[in-house]
């Protein structure tokens, strides 16, 4: 919808409501975290039809009423249901060059975007209603309920094959399945939950590390679905009892994504996690994962180094293998030979020689990794550190001439030491092969969109002090020049996004590292030669000006990259 002050504009213009009765909405749709347009129309003030028909006429775009209008079904599912609800568009007409598409906020262009490369037609847009797009919806759903009725009931255990194929190819399935994936991939989403429920099958997206409800399906369609993303990754499709895992590619001329598929028996059927894995994204830039410049030039100065180890840590979904590939991607030149080892291997680098784990015919870590030894490679990157045999190898080949890039499951950076103790590798080996750990965490990035500045209350203050140090944080902040000596915390400008169109009224778009970054030094090696426990290894790395990532995250807090409640959500464990 156009701008709040727009839309007061033509309320005014036109005559509609008095000065006094728009301002007394904007304050009632702002307490109440409402569009205007919705708050006028919800408290009666102006009848929907009317002011939707006044803007489009002031803006100079046809109106259409689709209430009543019947759109014909092959116009209709030219979209994807959740991109109809997601983004209030729906096509009602079409010739052989354009289509007619109704939208409640002409200004959506990435949508408009979408629309032309999906359909190859060009859009010509008219302003709608909100109850026109719900009606549409209805109409949609109606058809897609009368495809479903066709289709058999969920079939038990021992259904033949035959019948799940059929289900599999059924035009309402394939459909259905098609839209998911192509509307994963529009929303940015990096998996695809398939959740049977006892009456209705729920699909979530994780869209910026957060799930997200995006369809519910009639429970008789559940094993349709499943049927046709176990065809579409070569899995079988009459074993319901064990899990199964497999892969597919979609490639298009705007993308190409691999799909890696996880089917897992549930109590109420079948439920598939699909992680999409873009195959056209570009690789990333140290500047562009969100390094702050004194730490790049730490990091750069130690992926230069010949040899020894380099550690990248953080919980599943943080970012880590990006980071990794990002370092491996600056170090992969015609000079090197360089060798991976990983589970799964999630992106193709040209050059680099990537190879495949396979524990079912004894390919563990520790097995590829002694082979790669004897091929000659000058970099190494190990997908995970999880056991003794691992770690060992991993740190006498550091210690031996190769440089060892690897990601390990702890919280913090400091914390990657005494892990390795605990995995039986020899103090001296830490000590001497260890040149950098980076420990991280993804934040959302608040939507430049609809990007707000506030100032912190007392109170806030206050409960913010229960969670963290908000003094040191301060100081941190006026350390790094963020802040003038002479302000308070009350005073500082933080951020935060209203929620709009383009971010899915999440206030978020996007995502970025925040990062912890520990350079091994003479003190370090000798606290990890006497056993330095995880607490004095921590005291003794802030006090060598380590950053940790609360510190990282608030300053991307002040500089308005992201919030104080997302950097709390992500380190606060």
């Amino acid at each position: 919808m156009a701008h709040q002050q727009t839309i007061k504009n033509i309320i005014l213009s036109n005559n509609l409501l008095t000065e006094a009765q728009v301002d007394a909405a904007v304050r009632s749709a702002a307490e109440k975290h409402v569009k205007l347009e919705d708050e006028l129309v919800g408290e009666g003030l102006i009848v929907e039809q009317l002011l939707y028909e006044t803007i489009a006429t002031t803006q100079k775009v046809p109106y259409v009423d689709l209430t009543s209008q019947n759109i014909r079904r092959d116009i209709l599912t030219l979209l994807p249901e959740p991109i109809i609800a997601a983004h209030n568009v729906a096509p009602f007409e079409k010739t052989d060059k354009q289509i007619k598409v109704a939208m409640i906020d002409k200004d959506d262009l990435q949508i408009l975007d979408f629309i032309e490369k999906k359909t190859g037609l060009q859009p010509i847009v008219y302003l709608t209603t909100p109850s026109s797009i719900k009606s549409v919806l209805k109409q949609y759903r109606r058809g897609l309920k009368a495809e479903f009725e066709h289709i058999t009931s969920t079939p038990n255990e021992e259904a033949s094959e035959q019948n799940l194929k059929e289900m599999a190819h059924d035009v309402p399935v394939i459909r259905v399945v098609d839209t998911l994936l192509e509307y994963a991939v529009f929303e940015g989403a990096s998996d695809i939950h398939i959740e049977p429920g006892e009456t209705e099958t729920i699909v979530r997206y994780r869209i910026d590390g957060v799930l997200r409800e995006v369809m519910t399906l009639p429970k008789n369609v559940q094993s349709g679905v499943i049927a046709r993303i176990k065809i579409l990754a070569n899995l079988k499709i009459d074993e319901h009892r064990l899990p199964q895992d497999g892969r597919f590619k979609v490639k298009t001329d705007e993308f190409g994504v691999a799909f890696r598929v996880s089917i897992l028996p549930v109590y109420d059927g079948e439920k598939a996690v699909l992680r999409l894995l873009n195959e056209s994204a570009q690789v990333l830039t140290l500047e562009q994962l969100g390094l702050q410049p004194r730490v790049m030039e730490i990091v750069k100065r130690n992926i230069t180094k010949p040899h020894g180890q380099i550690f990248v840590s953080g919980p599943t979904g943080s970012g880590k293998t990006t980071t990794l590939y990002t370092i491996l991607n600056i170090l992969n030149t015609p000079k090197v030979n360089v060798s991976t080892i990983e589970d799964p291997i999630e992106y193709r680098m040209q050059h680099i020689n990537q190879t495949q784990i396979n524990p079912k015919i004894g390919m563990s870590f520790a097995a590829g990794l002694r082979a790669l030894l004897r091929q000659d490679p000058n970099i190494i990157m190990v997908g995970e550190i999880r056991d003794e045999e691992t770690a060992e190898i991993s740190a006498h080949a550091a210690l031996t001439g190769h440089l060892v890039l690897a990601t390990i499951h702890t919280n913090d950076a400091v914390t990657v030491l005494p892990r390795l103790t605990e995995m039986k590798v020899p103090t001296f080996l830490i000590a001497s092969t260890t040149n950098l750990i980076i420990a991280q965490r993804l934040v959302r990035k608040i939507c430049q969109h609809c990007i707000e500045s506030y100032t912190l209350s007392r109170q806030a203050v206050t409960e913010l002090e229960k969670q963290i140090r908000v003094e040191f944080l301060f100081q941190t902040l006026l350390k790094e020049g963020a802040v003038e000596p002479n302000q308070k915390v009350e005073e500082l400008l933080f951020f935060r996004g209203r929620g709009c169109k383009q971010c899915n009224d999440e206030g978020y778009k996007g995502r970025m590292g925040i990062y912890e970054v520990l350079e091994m030094n003479d003190e370090l090696a000798k606290s990890i030669l006497e056993h330095g426990d995880a607490n004095s290894l921590h005291k003794l790395a802030v006090q060598q000006g380590m950053m940790t990532m609360i510190q990282d995250g608030f300053l991307k807090a002040k500089s308005g990259i992201t919030t104080i409640e997302e950097i709390l959500r992500v380190t606060q464990e």
